[in-house]
C-alpha cells in the first residue's frame, strides 16, 4: 500500500439516537490521525475533522487538510468505512 493512501485504521460505530454516529482513526503518510467523527446533520451524514474544545468553550480543528481535495478524500474514505 502506498504510504500516501488514506485508509481507516479503526472505526467505532455508536448505537444511539444521538446525531454522532461513529468515531474513526485514519492512516495517512505513515501516521494515524485519531478523532474523525461521523455526524448525522440536517443535510445528511458528514465527517467532522478531529477537534478539541478550547478554554473559551469553542471547538477548534486539530487537523486541517491543506486542500479541499484532500479534505474530501478523508471524508469519502471515512463515510465509505462507516457505510460498509
Amino acid at each position: 500500500m502506498d504510504e500516501n493512501t488514506i485508509s481507516v485504521s479503526r472505526i467505532f460505530k455508536l448505537e444511539t439516537d444521538s446525531k454522532l454516529k461513529a468515531f474513526a482513526d485514519v492512516s495517512f503518510s505513515g501516521i494515524v490521525i485519531k478523532g474523525f467523527s461521523v455526524v448525522d446533520g440536517e443535510k445528511g451524514l458528514f465527517v467532522s475533522m478531529p477537534r478539541h474544545q478550547g478554554k473559551d468553550g469553542k471547538w477548534y480543528n486539530t487537523v486541517i487538510p491543506a486542500t479541499k481535495e484532500l479534505k474530501q478524500q478523508f471524508c469519502d474514505v471515512v463515510l465509505e468505512a462507516y457505510k460498509s
